[in-house]
C-alpha cells in the first residue's frame, strides 16, 4: 500500500482489510490531512483503545517481553499529546546535570532547584 498523489495503492494485496478503506476515507475527507491521529475516526478508535494499550505494554515489560514496537508507539503518542512535557523534561535534566536554569509556566522569571540539598527552587535572575 502506498499513497500516491492523493490515491491509495492496493494493487497485488491478498489482504484487503477495511483500515485501507478508513485511510482513504480520511483523505478524501481532508486532502491535507499531515497525520491520521487528528482524524476523528481514528482519534475515537485511539482513545477507545488507550488503557488497553499502556496496559500491554506495561504487563510485557513487567513480564520481561520485547515490545518495542508497542513500547515506542506508545511514547510517540503521548509526546505527540503532551504541549509541554518533552520540553519540559529537557530543560529539567539540563538544569539537573549544568545548573542551566529553567523558566516557570505559573511564575515570572528564572529557576534553578538546589538538587544537592532540599530541592527547594531558588529564584536564579
Amino acid at each position: 500500500m502506498g499513497v500516491v498523489g492523493g490515491t491509495i495503492r492496493r494493487g497485488g494485496c491478498t489482504l484487503r482489510l477495511r483500515l485501507l478503506d478508513r485511510i482513504r476515507q480520511a483523505h478524501a475527507d481532508e486532502p491535507d490531512l499531515t497525520t491520521l491521529q487528528t482524524h476523528g475516526y481514528f482519534c475515537d478508535a485511539v482513545a477507545d483503545c488507550l488503557a488497553g494499550w499502556r496496559t500491554v505494554v506495561v504487563e510485557a515489560v513487567g513480564a520481561g517481553i520485547p515490545a518495542p514496537g508497542s513500547a515506542t508507539a506508545l511514547g510517540y503518542y503521548d509526546g505527540l499529546r503532551a504541549e509541554r512535557l518533552p520540553a519540559a523534561l529537557v530543560q529539567g535534566l539540563r538544569d539537573l546535570f549544568g545548573a542551566h536554569t529553567h523558566r516557570r509556566v505559573d511564575r515570572e522569571g528564572v529557576f534553578h532547584p538546589v538538587w544537592s540539598e532540599d530541592r527547594r527552587e531558588v529564584q536564579a535572575g
